[in-house]
């Protein structure tokens, strides 16, 4: 049946310890879907099962580096021996760092494209090993506003999300050609208020912060699980920002790269100095052991929106749009009259 939402039994995340990861296991633990867990931090993890199981639902968390496939394999296969196989998974899992081009090293940059792109290829391999052979499933690419416009200080990030839209693309065309009924949607995303800020690599002589309007997890996590629940569509825009920057960019690119040449820093940046020698996760996870539970937040939840009146009408388009035409027609009676 056209628009019947799929049958979602098992899902999976990566990213899940944190920030909109963290938020979407929430949701999906919330609807009764059995939930793995992938992450490289062992105390996120434990934390967001454990609020998967007090939901009502099971969880399996994994530890997995997503830039190394062999462990993304094998969390695959194990994921399909105690859980069954895939029907929903969810990329989102990404590292980068905070700096000019020119100041990050060659090190630090193929790492961040690795965790980041190459974790969503990894996850995407897998994803479709447990898929295609049964001709369902869905799979959600998390992407960004920067997936579509490059900022300054974020070379790394902007990268790995325009090459997410270009592999998904390609990848979408296989599907189709094949007849598959195997879909493939992305979600792309404003500003979150997310841990990111308080834990990637930074070399910023302030604190990092997300450029304003600011969005919490939960508006993310509602967008994807609701990409998830319609994963025909090619893609979802979340938050009127995004929106915005997309379409500018498509408009006047030069225009925008003057303006964020101008402003790109300062916006990204609060007043607080920045310690360079605190621990960051590029490498290694913080809330591994010995670490802390970074949880879903960050630190700007007094300046976050925990509504987008504009990703509601993104996933309600046939709402939207009756509500629209019902306008349209009040406004000609009221004009015939």
């Amino acid at each position: 049946m056209v628009g019947r939402k799929p049958d979602i039994r098992v899902a999976v995340v990566t990213g899940a310890s944190a920030g909109v990861g963290r938020a979407t296991v929430r949701l999906l633990a919330r609807r009764g879907i059995v939930v793995a867990l992938l992450a490289r931090g062992r105390v996120g993890l434990d934390a967001a099962a454990e609020e998967v199981r007090a939901a009502g639902s099971r969880a399996l968390p994994i530890e997995v580096d997503m830039a190394d496939y062999e462990q993304v394999v094998a969390a695959g296969q194990r994921i399909a021996a105690e859980l069954g196989p895939a029907d929903l998974w969810i990329n989102d899992a990404f590292s980068s760092v905070f700096a000019p081009f020119q100041e990050t090293r060659p090190e630090e940059f193929r790492r961040a494209m690795e965790v980041t792109y190459l974790g969503y290829v990894h996850g995407t391999r897998v994803a479709l090993s447990q898929m295609v052979p049964r001709d369902r499933g869905a799979i959600v690419q998390v992407g960004s506003a920067l997936a579509y416009r490059g900022i300054p200080l974020q070379a790394a990030y902007c990268g790995a999300k325009h090459a997410i839209v270009g592999f998904t693309e390609s990848l979408r065309c296989e599907l189709l050609h094949d007849g598959s009924n195997v879909r493939v949607t992305m979600v792309h995303l404003p500003a979150v208020n997310t841990p990111q800020f308080d834990w990637l690599l930074s070399r910023l002589p302030r604190h990092a912060e997300p450029v304003p309007p600011i969005y919490e997890p939960g508006v993310a996590a509602r967008a994807i699980v609701g990409a998830a629940d319609r994963p025909r569509r090619r893609e979802y825009w979340v938050g009127a920002s995004t929106v915005l920057t997309i379409l500018g960019n498509r408009v006047a690119p030069g225009l925008l790269d003057r303006y964020l040449a101008r402003t790109g820093y300062r916006s990204q940046q609060t007043g607080r100095p920045v310690d360079h020698d605190r621990p960051n996760n590029l490498w290694h996870p913080l809330d591994g052991p010995g670490g802390h539970d970074y949880g879903a937040r960050g630190e700007f939840s007094g300046r976050s929106h925990s509504r987008s009146p504009q990703a509601w009408l993104s996933r309600h388009r046939l709402f939207a749009a009756a509500g629209l035409g019902a306008t349209a027609a009040g406004l000609a009676a009221w004009r015939r009259h």
